[in-house]
């Protein structure tokens, strides 16, 4: 029989393997969660490369791959409204462009509220034990509200079809970036709605 001592490492070595193969085991199951739900979403490859790089709990299944990418999509609405406001209060005098940043910040602000509340709706989602009749409710007002923030971002954007300038660019820049996240966010509950969640879990 091996000494105490040696018994004890061997253990812990046994403990480090374990751990590591877990850890491994979580990483590629999201990994392939995440690229063969973005496969067909609005803007694959923006889907893969903002979920791939999602820092927050693991994703295993649909429900947390649409809650990431719900939480992606409010993280990129929130620093766009920072950056919006910034410049509203910083801009001349030029009304048309005063006007359309104005308006640009309230879009946003709402874009930012809705998102909020259909992240409350997916973090309290019945996948299973409750009725189907509930969780359409649901999924109904979680889908409602994305599509709310996907527009308040598209009319942002309209209100400077006629004006030209850097701040223009900016701007285009900025809520194409959080049109396109939150695109794929709905792309990501509609999918849930489809599978009431149960397809595509991770098992390890």
């Amino acid at each position: 029989m091996a000494p105490p001592h040696k018994l004890f490492l061997l253990a812990i070595a046994f403990a480090i393997i374990v751990t590591a193969t877990t850890v491994h085991g979580r990483h590629n199951g999201a990994k392939d969660i995440v690229h063969s739900s973005c496969e067909h979403a609005s803007y694959p490859s923006l889907c893969v490369r903002t979920l791939s790089s999602y820092s927050g709990p693991t994703i295993t299944n649909r429900r947390d791959l649409a809650q990431a990418a719900v939480k992606i999509s409010l993280s990129h609405a929130q620093s766009a409204a920072k950056k919006l406001t910034v410049v509203r209060d910083s801009v001349g005098k030029k009304r048309q462009e005063k006007a359309a940043l104005v308006d640009c910040v309230e879009m946003i602000g709402d874009s930012v509220d809705d998102l909020s509340r259909t992240l409350g709706v997916l973090k309290h989602l019945r996948i299973s034990g409750g009725s189907s009749k509930e969780f359409r409710w649901q999924m109904s007002n979680a889908q409602t509200w994305a599509s709310a923030a996907l527009t308040d971002d598209d009319t942002c954007l309209d209100g400077f079809e006629e004006i030209d300038g850097d701040i223009k660019t900016e701007v285009k820049q900025w809520m194409t970036k959080v049109a396109r996240v939150t695109s794929n966010a709905l792309y990501m509950i509609n999918q849930l709605d489809e599978t009431r969640g149960k397809p595509h879990d991770v098992h390890l």
